[in-house]
Parts: C-alpha cells; structure tokens; sequence
C-alpha cells in the first residue's frame, strides 16, 4: 500500500515563497510520496474552513503555510489541530524572532514582497533586457548588460539568464560557435560587464542535443550530435576561455540555480 501524503500548501500571497521552501524540504527525503495541493491568496477564515474540510477527507494530510496575518495564522493552526492534521508555519516565529531584534512592528501585509517599489521596476527591466538579449540576438547594446554569458549550444545559457534577469541582474548570452562568433569589443580589458563562460562535458551535451533533435522529431546525423565534433567544440570553448582569462563554470552536474549563485559570486567579487 503506497504510503502518499497529502501535501497542503496555503498562502496569504501568490505562494511562491512556500513552493520554494517545499522544494528544498523534499529534497532531504528520498522515500517520499505526496501530491501538492496548492493555495494561494488564502485570506479569510472562510476558505481557511473550506480547505480544511477537504484535508479532512483525504489520508496523511500535512499542512504548510505561510500567512503573515497573526491572527488568521492562529486560527489555521488551531483548526487544523481540532481536525488532527498536522500543520506548520513557516514564516511566524521567524517574523517574531526578526521583530524583536530589529526592534520594530511587523507590517504583516501579504505580498510585502511584491510591493511596487524601484528594487520591483529594475527586475523588470532586467528581465526585458534579458529577453530582447537571448541567444546572441542583440549585440550593439551589450555594454549596458550586468553579465554576458558565452558557452556552446545547450550549455544552459537561456534557463540561467532568465533567472539571474529575475533576480535583477540585465543578462545576455551568446552562442560560442568559434572564436569569430564572439563581438570583438568583449575582448578588451576595459570592457565593463562580468562575462562568463559555461561549458559541460561533452557526452552529457551529446545526450542533450540528440533528446533535443528527438523532441523537435528531427532524427537526421549531424555535426550538432557527432561525438567527435562535440567534444572539438567544447575544448575550443575551453581555450577561448582561457585566452581571455573568462571564468568558467561546468554546469555538468549543476542545476540552474546553482550555476547562477556561481555566476553572482563571480559578478560581486569583479564589481568589489
């Protein structure tokens, strides 16, 4: 019999931050069977009750939340302890802990963090730049980017701007096709942006590119999937690396947030 838990997720907000707390919860456990139930903009009592009605029905209900309303946090909990069901605030004690050492009231106001101030406007813009800036699309401009990403084809170069862009930094990346490829001016020593070479091994960006060409139905033998040729391809990369002294991430093994929390160090020890 499957042991599968219920898994509530309940937000005052959009729940974003809940997700993200989830995902690095489940990680710790490798023997774990759940189905997610998602709900965001949870801010009455109402649909505290209505939500509990159906954890009630189902087997192993767990409960998560982050409601920043002290009140109606309250009263999720102990609801949610009348019915039995196990529940945990995310966000209360550490608000409290925070409350206390910066000596100051808590504004408890749900979506605090999406509150349209400058910091929301430059993420914004970073991640229009970001966009009009993919792929190698957009060089006369380049000068104005935070942090330019240069690696051959499938090396995470699109995933990984697009989340340093919402963490608000203006990213462009360009495709390393061979030395010619790369806009001359980056070379220069006085060229301001913090550049970055990815690169990957290059039997995993076989298994890559050849899942790609499978997905988009095109089966025919290229130079894109013959071994040989990738593995060419990645050490040119290399040496143009080191040529222009580039630091260079693997992102092998490296999921998207990783190879970006590498790049942001990168970028914050150039721009000390």
């Amino acid at each position: 019999m499957r042991n599968e838990h219920q898994i509530y997720l309940i937000s005052d907000s959009t729940g974003e931050t809940l997700d993200r707390i989830f995902l690095a919860l489940k990680a710790q456990f490798t023997n774990f069977e759940y189905e997610l139930n998602n709900f965001s903009f949870t801010r009455t009592e109402s649909q505290i009750q209505q939500i509990l009605e159906k954890a009630k029905k189902r087997e192993n209900p767990i409960i998560l939340y982050t409601i920043v309303n002290s009140k109606l946090a309250k009263y999720l909990a102990d609801q949610a302890q009348s019915k039995q069901i196990p529940c945990f605030g995310v966000l209360g004690d550490l608000i409290l802990s925070f409350s206390k050492i910066l000596n100051q009231r808590a504004s408890h106001e749900p979506s605090g963090q999406h509150v349209l101030n400058e910091e929301y406007y430059q993420r914004i813009e970073a991640i229009q730049f970001t966009m009009n800036h993919d792929d190698g699309n957009q060089t006369d401009d380049l000068e104005k980017s935070d942090i330019i990403l240069l690696g051959v084809s499938r090396t995470s170069k699109t995933p990984t701007s697009i989340y340093l862009a919402n963490k608000g930094y203006k990213t462009s990346n360009i495709p390393l096709v061979n030395e010619k490829s790369i806009p001359s001016r980056i070379t220069s020593k006085n060229f301001k942006p913090c550049i970055v070479g990815l690169t990957t091994e290059a039997e995993r960006l076989f298994d890559i590119r050849k899942n790609r060409l499978n997905s988009l139905k095109e089966n025919e033998s290229t130079e894109y999937t013959n071994l040989e040729k990738i593995k060419e391809e990645v050490e040119n990369s290399k040496k143009i690396f080191r040529k222009n002294q580039w630091p260079t991430i693997d992102v092998t093994r490296k999921s998207v947030e990783e190879t970006a929390a590498s790049i942001i160090k990168i970028y914050e020890i150039k721009n000390r």
